[in-house]
């Protein structure tokens, strides 16, 4: 009844290690497709899987892993397809959002530029007792301005400013790059 275990053989077959990355990097690369980096792991999910699978079957058995090797391919083949369909499309969405909140950052910045154009036109007035159709000079605003200078203010879009009388709001040459009423008096 003393019977001794087998001894150990290496006859077990072992998993393959490219079955196991093959699945990994195939699940890697749906889930990372959102970020945009799910093709590049896909990509080697499916070569992976491919040579894994060649080799199971060259083995005669000692090697196992056919299916980790097939999910690996499945996966890898799911994230490249999602990357071909997903990625395109996502930056047909985001480009254009893109695109338009830089313009309405310039033009948010051309605008705070023509605000103090015009707060520094309307000092210069009441320090100066000038009557509202006076159009002060760059030099003028220059010295009320003090800190910044009016060649420091320049629109992004590369428009022009044109002081105007005291009466009237600075403006810009590009159009939707202009001081409202409401906005002169913030």
């Amino acid at each position: 009844m003393n019977e001794t275990p087998p001894p150990f053989s290496d006859s077990q077959p072992k998993t393959s290690g490219l079955a196991i990355t093959s699945l990994v990097l195939g699940i890697l690369g749906v889930v990372l497709i959102v970020v945009c980096v799910g093709p590049l792991l896909a990509i080697p999910a499916v070569i992976c899987g491919h040579i894994a699978r060649s080799r199971i079957k060259r083995s005669g058995g000692a090697i196992t892993g056919s299916g980790l090797a097939l999910g690996g391919l499945i996966t890898g083949y799911i994230g490249i397809a999602l990357g071909v369909v997903l990625i395109p499309m996502m930056a047909a969405i985001a480009i254009p959002n893109f695109v338009k909140a830089r313009d309405t950052a310039m033009r948010n910045q051309c605008v705070n530029n023509l605000r103090q154009i015009d707060s520094a036109k309307q000092q210069w007035a009441l320090e100066n007792s000038k009557d509202a159709t006076t159009v002060p000079t760059t030099d003028e605003l220059d010295a009320v301005l003090k800190e910044v200078k009016m060649a420091d203010f320049k629109c992004l879009k590369q428009g022009t400013y044109t002081i105007n009388p005291v009466s009237e709001n600075p403006t810009c040459s590009i159009p939707g790059h202009t001081l409202s009423h409401t906005d002169s008096s913030q």
